[in-house]
């Protein structure tokens, strides 16, 4: 996984780096001037003009500029203070203007049509933050980032400003990082092997979704939970006898429409975890036994969508959520499985997957207008006692002790309908295979993303999204 560190975070990394801030400085500046040549195509006859502010971020481009000069490229270093109305002509820009730590607005002069922007760590005007705009940042091809990722990088407005980011190792000791970027390998490590002699019930779902006249919701989580690898999907929607139209090979239970929740609890031995929510409708009865589940539920699992998520949102304290505590079944041993030593109750993790969007955000209590986004869904996680995977053009996951994971792989082809609905039962069908929560809900946004970008650029809905898992699947790095 990429680190992905707040500027406070960054400063405090700088600060206790064992190298001289000088040494630090001269490796960022090699790193900006390998990435122009890069851009450059090579250093004859090539002009590059370095536009450079006074603080480490204008350094960095100095340093940079230093170097290109040696290896023959015709540099003009500007001041970021004393910018003219009109820049000159070249063939390259680097903006080492202001970095994340930067306050206020910037209004530089528009740089001519088809001339390149590279930026160094984040480019000037974007807050490295929340990822706003503040004044009228240049549009970068490629930014040069140092040690680890910047939220603002990832955030608002960040990445259409800011092109493709580049991650510089400088020497910076970034492990303190709790917040990190999803890749295809990460997902790779979280799954595991299949034994050989594995069998349909080693990854066990049951998704409760859809309603009388209204299933399209409930086929497309359980599609998303068979194609994610769920040995044994079953599927109920409540006060339905029959559903012909569900995916061949889910295993449909019928649950009354009333008092389903005691059903499902009463039958749990063998299914790892319980995808709820989509497609369920408003109606209080439904709401009340979304609630008896989600609070009863122990193990396995318990991943929450739709309106799963609007029985949920009255619970402002997190009530229902919080975690379980359990007596180890020996309490005369030292040191029991589920209890501390001598049977001592020990609280259990996060067993429940919050999966909302922009509004059910706002139902459960967090902030959508606040620009951090991150510590919002931080701070929500942590009151609902729940793992929060809030869905946006760059997701977060986070858990209740504060960790963070970004995925940025989908794009706009998810904006349709019923992918919502598939990513519930991927993540269901991860929780089941024995990922950790805040990982499953990562790495199935991950592959839900990968599976949007395999199939059509336009035209896509959502059962192609679930469709293309597999192929999402097969394209993950074997080491």
């Amino acid at each position: 996984m990429i680190p992905v560190v707040t500027p406070e975070e960054m400063g405090a990394i700088d600060a206790a780096a064992a190298e001289p801030t000088d040494v630090l400085i001269d490796r960022a500046g090699a790193a900006v001037a390998g990435q122009a040549l890069g851009l450059l195509g090579g250093a004859y006859g090539r002009r590059v003009v370095v536009v450079a502010g006074k603080g480490n971020n204008g350094a960095d481009g100095r340093a940079a500029a230093e170097r290109l000069t040696r290896r023959g490229v015709r540099v003009e270093v500007l001041d970021a203070a004393d910018l003219l109305d009109e820049l000159p002509r070249c063939d390259l820009f680097i903006d080492a203007a202001y970095g994340t730590g930067f306050r206020g607005d910037w209004h530089p002069p528009k740089v001519a049509a088809g001339t390149r922007v590279l930026a160094v760590d984040i480019p000037s005007g974007v807050d490295g933050l929340t990822g706003e705009v503040h004044g009228a940042p240049w549009t970068a091809v490629r930014t040069v980032t140092f040690a680890a990722l910047k939220p603002g990088l990832l955030l608002g407005r960040g990445p259409e400003l800011a092109g493709d980011v580049v991650v510089a190792d400088i020497g910076l000791d970034v492990t303190s990082a709790r917040t990190h970027l999803v890749e295809s390998v990460d997902l790779a490590r979280w799954l595991p092997e299949r034994a050989r002699d594995s069998h349909k019930w080693r990854a066990a779902c049951w998704i409760v979704a859809g309603s009388p006249g209204m299933t399209g919701a409930a086929h497309l989580s359980a599609a998303g939970a068979q194609r994610a690898g769920a040995g044994y999907v079953r599927l109920s929607t409540p006060g339905l006898a029959s559903d012909p139209g569900a995916p061949t090979e889910v295993v449909g239970v019928e649950l009354p429409a009333d008092g389903w929740a005691a059903t499902v609890l009463a039958d749990l031995d063998r299914i790892a975890a319980v995808g709820v929510g989509p497609g369920l409708g408003p109606d209080p009865e439904t709401a009340m036994q979304v609630r008896a589940l989600v609070g009863a539920a122990d193990r396995p699992f318990v991943v929450v969508d739709g309106d799963g998520l609007s029985a949920l949102a009255d619970d402002v304290e997190g009530n229902v959520t919080q975690p379980r505590l359990r007596l180890g079944d020996d309490s005369s041993s030292n040191d029991t499985a589920d209890g501390g030593p001598d049977g001592a109750v020990q609280p259990q993790g996060p067993t429940v997957v919050l999966t909302p969007h922009n509004g059910e955000l706002a139902r459960l209590g967090a902030d959508t207008a606040a620009p951090d986004r991150l510590a919002e869904v931080r701070a929500l996680a942590a009151r609902r006692h729940a793992v929060v995977l809030a869905k946006g053009s760059t997701t977060i996951v986070a858990d209740p002790q504060g960790r963070a994971l970004i995925v940025t792989a989908g794009d706009d082809r998810l904006a349709t309908a019923g992918t919502g609905d598939v990513l519930t039962g991927a993540i269901t069908a991860l929780v089941a295979q024995g990922i950790a929560p805040l990982e499953a809900a990562a790495g199935a946004a991950h592959l839900h993303g990968r599976a949007g970008a395999l199939a059509w650029r336009r035209g896509l809905v959502a059962g192609d999204v679930a469709a293309h898992l597999p192929a999402a699947l097969a394209e993950l790095p074997e080491d």
